[in-house]
């Protein structure tokens, strides 16, 4: 990160995905609100982060999903791989092998 953000193209970049959160993607969202994802889907998060704290994640996805969903909440918080890397990269080997 330290390396990419000495960019202020990243730093542009990464402002530019906030704006967009706030604005177009809000229209996204709803043009896409009946949509479900066709295929089955992974869903991690950190057991210490806001989406543990403030939603039930995979009854979320389920909504959004027309596949199956499975996944967990892993010991770390935002910020998966720099936090539980080991724990990151077992749940994706072993959802992409199967």
């Amino acid at each position: 990160y330290e390396r990419c953000f000495a960019s202020p193209a990243t730093i542009h970049a990464s402002c530019e995905d906030y704006r967009a959160a706030a604005t177009i993607d809000l229209e996204h969202d709803e043009a896409d609100e009946d949509a479900r994802i066709q295929c089955h889907l992974l869903v991690l998060w950190g057991r210490h982060g806001l989406m543990e704290k403030h939603f039930d994640v995979l009854a979320t996805w389920r909504e959004k999903a027309a596949g199956e969903v499975t996944g967990e909440a892993l010991d770390c918080g935002h910020y998966l791989p720099e936090e539980a890397p080991e724990a990151t990269t077992e749940k994706l080997e072993a959802f992409f092998r199967a």
